[in-house]
């Protein structure tokens, strides 16, 4: 007999719903869920393959301990107390500020509001973040200036209704296919489609206007749409003057950036800004959709700033059927940040510097509070190569393969004293811990994701853990070992979490158990909130943010004259550390690849499919070059998800100052046949 296990995808941050077939306490098999309002009874390619890699046979199951640079299998007993006592040493010699703590997208909102908890309440320290930081701590950052609220503002069932959808930087079609699908559909409706983009991605030939600026310089080009908006009497004056400030800022900066003078920035003839801007002002129902092509800059924070502004001087937001759609990579990224798992908030982006607020959480978790902001994800590798932070605990992220400049982040964690990594396979971060812990997947736990428009769903167990422990479990079990009793039952943690955060209050498993909720859900018959910002901003009134142009971190000289930029491709997912694993998934892309314009390539006297090596100030990769007029003249394009060809070991380790986000979008490149 299948039974029918309903839960949500554990891949982009979409949130598709569907069941898992299991059949003898094994899962068999994956279908779509009709009744689920994001997806709608469809799934992408990898969505459909979520099952094989839950039970593949590299799973760990057992606990690891390095002895001798060898890993030896431990019992959970043994490699507990070895983690706790190890956890207490260092927070006794060198205070509490000398560990880090790295929670997960990956994981269940209960488990990142415990791991939040574990790192203040436990070891004494807001030393605590994750994968957001290298992916949408701009998103969080920059709308949270212009907004008060750094999510997206409408709802997926809007898109197919729009009647302009304005795409910059993101590429839904293989980086977060369903809702790719949803734009076909406004397509198939009649919407017209901008695509900005360095590379031509698959939307651009559906577009109405294609843009295919350098790298690094969506700055100038929206400041020229805004310039020509305003110059040409199409902006929103009832909006501007009642629901915004700081209009005439804004207006001072952008007067210098005409689509004639950013030509030369951009590679952008006039015409076609001028055209974008007309279209995206004038059209009834527009909205902004954006990923890491905006947020993966040292300007990512201005770049969502400016989009923003964008957004305002037109009015096309804070309304149905307007707005702007950030676009999560994981699939709870979303409901990381909104647990806390930041060294800054609390959950419900409460500031930990917020003396109401801290003491709000002291009296619920009985313990006293830091109340000065941790380390970001970004600054903790800085300082473990320093040597001030001493032991790292990492939940269900690979540091060496995700973040920039791999080299830098071996010399980090080589630096520690003492590193802990909980995964579900042997990562290239976990081959370098002292201690692994077996976590739990999807399909093993109970909990909830959020899903990049703001709704909570359900997670429902499946199988029973492979190595009899979730994720949550291995957290209270160490905390209790730390002399602190933690709450480690799903459905607790979530009330507990809703008794804590106003902004969720009204969520509970029980209201989740249909479609779920879209925050904010401030009461228990609250209905959910699908627009935010209706009537006034969160902050009041919405703020136009004057930015200027700032070039890369690196531009292209003698030695180096190519940018080079990154992304994702349909059929893999992040580090591949699951998609790999899936034969009809990988037989599609077994290998790394670097794509390069036929102009650039003829110059260089290389072939599709040549071997040939990419080289910048930090590393080299040999790898096949892809011939395609997809990619601009003078650009270099690559995935990141082989972690065997690591495209990471090139990209720069130079970061937005104000979210400490790196900028793997743009750096400069030296490629040659081999």
């Amino acid at each position: 007999m299948i039974k029918k296990v309903l839960t949500t995808c554990p891949y982009c941050g979409v949130g598709c719903g569907f069941y898992l077939d299991v059949r003898d306490g094994q899962i068999i098999g994956v279908i779509p869920s009709r009744a689920n309002s994001v997806s709608k009874g469809y799934l992408c390619v990898k969505g459909w393959h979520a099952h094989e890699p839950i039970q593949h046979p590299d799973r760990l199951k057992k606990p690891l301990i390095k002895k001798n640079g060898t890993f030896k299998e431990a019992s959970w007993e043994n490699a507990l107390d070895y983690v706790a006592d190890r956890l207490k040493s260092i927070k006794e010699r060198y205070g509490p500020d000398s560990l880090a703590v790295c929670a997960s997208a990956r994981c269940t909102n209960e488990e990142n509001f415990l791991m939040m908890k574990f790192a203040r309440a436990v070891l004494g320290t807001n030393n605590v973040d994750h994968c957001a930081r290298t992916c949408h701590s701009a998103t969080v950052a920059g709308l949270n200036q212009s907004f008060g609220s750094g999510a997206s503002t409408n709802s997926y069932d809007e898109l197919i209704h729009m009647d302009c959808i304005f795409i910059i930087g993101s590429n839904p079609t293989e980086a977060h296919p369903i809702v790719g699908w949803r734009v076909r559909t406004a397509i198939d409706n009649g919407a017209k489609i901008i695509v900005c983009d360095p590379r031509r991605i698959l939307l651009a030939e559906n577009a109405s206007i294609y843009i295919q600026q350098y790298p690094g310089t969506d700055i100038a080009l929206i400041n020229a749409m805004i310039n020509y908006i305003i110059r040409e009497d199409i902006h929103d004056k009832d909006f501007i003057k009642n629901r915004t400030e700081s209009f005439d800022a804004l207006k001072e900066i952008v007067k210098d950036y005409t689509p004639e003078s950013v030509k030369d920035i951009t590679g952008v003839e006039p015409s076609l800004i001028k055209k974008a801007a007309r279209l995206y002002a004038m059209s009834k129902r527009s909205c902004i959709m954006y990923s890491l092509g905006m947020t993966e800059h040292i300007v990512g924070t201005d770049n969502v700033m400016a989009m923003a502004n964008l957004a305002m001087v037109t009015g096309h937001v804070g309304r149905e059927f307007s707005g702007i759609y950030p676009m999560r990579g994981q699939n709870n990224v979303q409901g990381a940040c909104d647990m806390g798992a930041l060294p800054n908030v609390y959950s419900g982006y409460q500031p930990v510097t917020d003396e109401e607020a801290r003491k709000k959480f002291e009296r619920a978790w009985g313990v006293n509070l830091p109340a000065k902001g941790g380390l970001t994800l970004t600054d903790m590798m800085f300082k473990a190569i320093e040597g001030s932070l001493k032991c790292f605990y990492i939940i269900g992220e690979d540091q060496l393969r995700t973040d920039p400049d791999t080299h830098m982040i071996e010399r980090a964690l080589a630096s520690l004293e003492f590193l802990v990594v909980q995964e579900i396979f042997l990562s290239e971060t976990a081959k370098k811990a002292d201690v692994v812990l077996p976590g739990a997947s999807f399909a093993e736990k109970e909990g909830t994701f959020t899903c990049a428009e703001r709704r909570f769903q359900r997670v429902r167990r499946a199988i029973e853990p492979l190595s009899g422990k979730t994720d949550g479990n291995i957290i209270s079990e160490l905390s209790r070992r730390l002399g602190y009793q933690m709450e480690q039952d799903p459905k607790k943690v979530c009330d507990e979490m809703a008794g804590l955060t106003p902004m969720y209050a009204g969520v509970s498993f029980e209201r989740l158990e249909e479609n779920g909720l879209q925050w904010p859900v401030l009461t228990k018959g609250h209905p959910g909130t699908p627009v935010v910002h209706l009537g006034k901003f969160k902050r009041g009134l919405g703020k136009f943010v004057p930015i200027k142009h700032k070039p890369p971190a690196e531009v292209p000289d003698k030695e180096y004259p190519f940018i080079l930029s990154t992304g994702r491709i349909l059929f893999h997912y992040n580090t591949g550390t699951m998609t790999r694993r899936v034969a009809n998934l990988s037989r599609e892309y077994p290998h790394n690849f670097v794509q390069i314009n036929p102009i650039d390539a003829g110059n260089l006297n290389i072939k599709n499919r040549q071997k040939v090596r990419v080289k910048t100030r930090r590393g080299e990769l040999v790898i096949s070059a892809e011939v395609t007029d997809k990619i601009k003249k003078g650009v270099l394009w690559m995935p990141f998800h082989f972690s065997d060809e690591p495209t990471n070991v090139l990209t720069n380790s130079a970061f937005d100052p104000v979210c400490r986000i790196g900028e793997y979008k743009a750096c400069a490149a030296h490629i040659e046949k081999i």
